[in-house]
């Protein structure tokens, strides 16, 4: 049986990877499961999976855990210390879905152990993209794309040379605004924001999928993956959600990985990978979708996407300012405190404030993610919606 940790197990990601190891008891054992602040739906998912430790990153949650796994025989522990310390406990494959830059600390310690990494976690590629890859390589661990679009690049790159690429491919699907115009996007609210047309997801990435902030990190987070140039990396929005992502070989074959909008697939590919495992995704019916529909994203409506190329192209810590201020600026979206189309603009202008400085360590990332957040939230009373 493989040892199996789930990093932010209560997340939307951590309970799609609960649901396909409760489908396989046989094959699995669960070292740690850690979640944030949900203390019941921890004590569930350790209940059902016997895990043989449940660890909350919220101290205040720990006695509610405890009394709720109490005779269970599960291990229970809190805080930022515990977190660090189950995430470095040796296993065969750890689900890195913590998300932000509190998963960056606990996904260091994981790798050392050698074993596979799902990486679901966009910051750690994003943001310490340099000091993340370094210490995969010292530790001998494997990175497992999860994220749709980089799981299918993966895949259609298996036995493939890097060098017979000419390109990859990242799909969108343009999210709520993908055909509005930009008075509509200008005076778009909260709600209409987070009417995803695809996928069910939080709303953070709600936000970012309808600015495509989400692409540009995904654009950022594939060349640290594969080891690519900014100029090899292509978007094409596809409102479908179908074909996740394609690999353009310089023999002229285009390979595509195609599957339903359900982040169980990719998870189940990263999970028993290099083999695969049954789910109950439901399987594509070509016939019935009769159709799928390719465009180029309008640079000029969104914004982030020049934003990212350019955070990538300047390396250093621009990819984690870019990242932070985007953070603040969705939060404060959210809160009606500025516009849709100011999000772009105060991730711009924090961008040009701090520059790009250099970020070899993983305090450095940290400390410009600070400063990018403080830059950023003294400028929001600036901004007129």
């Amino acid at each position: 049986m493989r040892t199996v940790t789930v990093l932010g197990s209560t997340g939307s990601i951590g309970c799609s990877t609960v649901d396909l190891l409760e489908q396989a008891r046989d094959q699995y054992r669960v070292r740690a499961l850690v979640g944030g602040t949900n203390a019941v739906r921890l004590a569930e998912q350790a209940r059902s999976l016997n895990a043989e430790l449940a660890v909350l990153a919220d101290e205040k949650a720990v006695e509610e855990l405890q009394d709720l796994l109490a005779g269970s025989g599960v291990q229970v522990a809190g805080g930022r210390q515990a977190v660090l310390e189950a995430a470095a406990l040796p296993a065969d494959w750890t689900m890195a879905a913590i998300t932000g830059t509190a998963g960056l600390e606990p996904i260091l310690a994981a790798v050392c152990n050698g074993g596979s990494i799902a990486l679901a976690n966009k910051e750690a590629l994003v943001c310490a993209g340099d000091v993340m890859l370094r210490a995969v390589q010292e530790g001998g661990s494997t990175l497992l794309p999860v994220d749709s679009e980089h799981n299918a690049i993966f895949q259609a790159m298996q036995g493939q040379r890097v060098e017979d690429i000419v390109k990859i491919i990242l799909t969108a699907s343009g999210g709520p605004f993908r055909n509005a115009t930009l008075e509509e996007m200008r005076s778009a609210t909260p709600a209409q924001a987070l009417k995803h047309p695809t996928w069910s997801m939080g709303s953070k990435i709600s936000i970012d999928s309808a600015t495509m902030f989400n692409k540009g990190l995904e654009i950022i987070e594939a060349a640290r993956l594969f080891s690519l140039t900014e100029e090899r990396i292509d978007v094409l929005v596809h409102p479908q959600s179908i074909i996740h992502g394609l690999v353009q070989y310089s023999d002229g074959s285009l390979l595509a990985q195609m599957g339903s909008a359900d982040m169980r697939i990719p998870i189940a590919h990263a999970l028993a990978w290099p083999n695969r495992m049954v789910t109950t995704s439901s399987h594509l019916d070509l016939a019935a979708l009769g159709k799928l529909e390719f465009s180029v994203p309008d640079m000029f409506r969104f914004p982030a996407l020049r934003l990212a190329r350019q955070a990538l192209c300047e390396g250093g810590a621009a990819p984690a300012i870019l990242s932070a201020a985007n953070e603040i600026a969705v939060d404060a979206f959210l809160k009606e405190q500025i516009g849709f189309l100011e999000i772009a603009q105060l991730v711009e202008e924090v961008m040009n404030v701090l520059g790009t400085p250099s970020a070899n360590t993983l305090e450095a990332v940290l400390h410009w993610d600070t400063q990018a957040r403080r830059v950023a939230l003294e400028k929001i009373p600036t901004f007129n919606m």
